[in-house]
């Protein structure tokens, strides 16, 4: 527990006066406070991105969360677990847009124990469905971090060495009930080249922080419900993957839709998996994507092929996923007394009322924070740049 990184403690340091950062406004609100501080969190974040990072673009995310009695606190409205769930169904459909040839699943763990609510899969539908399905769960006892590592890691410690392995835990309570020593765990967890990310939705705890900072990951306490959304999509970008990861070339398919007659003998039985979990099985279906390999047919892609293991794509998923390697270059912070001329944003055309405007390196075209924010999290090129280039 004292081999610590770290040359000082944080009290043995110098005297700061950190409470000087929050200023109320006339209404005596700390709203715009925490709303700057947000802002300057995703402008540090389009600012650390940066092109020629080898990336995880497989990735493999289990998502464990506390479902202890501490999540029926109401700090987060109603309380934290339907904030919680309400959040990861946006989180579940954001990270699926961006990384459509991943997968995740979900653990939650209370009363000590921990279990599986969703398996490792590419489907949307079938978590969301599932954390829906979750909020009306009763919240009890402690959470048991080591149990709901263990039970993540036994799953992706068999996943292939060039996938990213990652764990995201959204942790509630202040304690936790493990059977043995975590920190073996923790070396473990490091071995095997699992990232452990936690979000905090009480106080820093220190188990979490040797967790995430021993494995690679990250570690934040949220500010309120808009930090907490704002934690979430961190995490849908890819992260850089490790040095020592390996790397192999991988067999994709890439079928188109195709629709066929009833005399056809491909007219058969589809293998998505929202027809194999419903109760009355396969269902027979006349159009599908077929796999190139052993021609079985799925309603809807991607998905590895459940008879030859073929991963089956189409080329706008993989579209998707390869942006991510070459993120648009962050814009030249100007203020805005030095702009001449109109002062509109070139994205919304509003008025720029903000201190400060960003600027693109290429085209000059002028964006105010919101619009850049958008343009690097989501559109991922400049609008600007796209307008100038010539009709083909």
């Amino acid at each position: 527990m004292y081999d610590e990184s770290e040359k000082t403690k944080r009290w043995e340091g110098g005297y700061e006066r950190t409470w000087e950062v929050l200023k109320e406004d006339e209404s005596g609100s700390l709203k715009a406070t925490v709303d700057d501080l947000l802002f300057k969190e995703k402008r540090k974040r389009v600012l650390e991105q940066h092109g020629q990072v080898r990336l995880g673009m497989m990735r493999h995310l289990y998502v464990i969360i506390d479902m202890s009695r501490s999540m029926e606190d109401q700090d987060l409205k109603p309380n934290r677990l339907t904030s919680t769930l309400k959040l990861l169904e946006y989180f579940v459909e954001e990270y699926f847009d961006q990384n459509p040839i991943s997968q995740i699943g979900i653990v939650t763990t209370k009363n000590k124990r921990a279990e599986k609510l969703t398996e490792l899969a590419g489907n949307p539908k079938k978590h969301k469905e599932a954390l829906k399905k979750a909020v009306g769960v009763s919240c009890s006892g402690e959470p048991s971090l080591y149990n709901s590592l263990t039970l993540a890691m036994e799953t992706l410690k068999h996943m292939p060495g060039h996938t990213s392995r990652e764990i995201l835990v959204i942790f509630s309570s202040l304690t936790t009930c493990d059977p043995s020593n975590i920190y073996d765990l923790i070396k473990c967890l490091k071995i095997a080249k699992i990232r452990v990310s936690v979000i905090g939705l009480s106080a820093e705890v220190r188990v979490c922080t040797v967790l995430t900072r021993e494995t690679g990951g990250t570690y934040h306490v949220i500010l309120d419900e808009s930090h907490f959304r704002e934690l979430l999509n961190y995490h849908v970008s890819p992260p850089p993957a490790n040095s020592n990861s390996e790397c192999s070339l991988i067999r994709m398919g890439f079928p188109q839709h195709t629709m066929v007659s009833l005399s056809d003998q491909d007219a058969k039985p589809c293998f998505s998996m929202a027809h194999l979990d419903s109760s009355s099985g396969p269902v027979l279906s006349l159009g599908g994507y077929y796999c190139p390999q052993c021609r079985a047919k799925y309603a809807e892609l991607p998905v590895e092929c459940k008879v030859c293991g073929l991963t089956l794509v189409s080329a706008p998923h993989l579209a998707r996923s390869y942006h991510h390697l070459f993120p648009l270059d962050a814009f030249r912070e100007t203020s805005i007394d030095e702009i001449q001329g109109e002062r509109y944003c070139q994205g919304c055309q509003g008025e720029l009322k903000d201190l400060n405007v960003y600027i693109c390196n290429v085209c000059q075209n002028i964006y105010c924070v919101e619009c850049d924010i958008f343009i690097h999290d989501t559109l991922h090129c400049c609008p600007g740049c796209i307008h100038n280039q010539p009709n083909p």
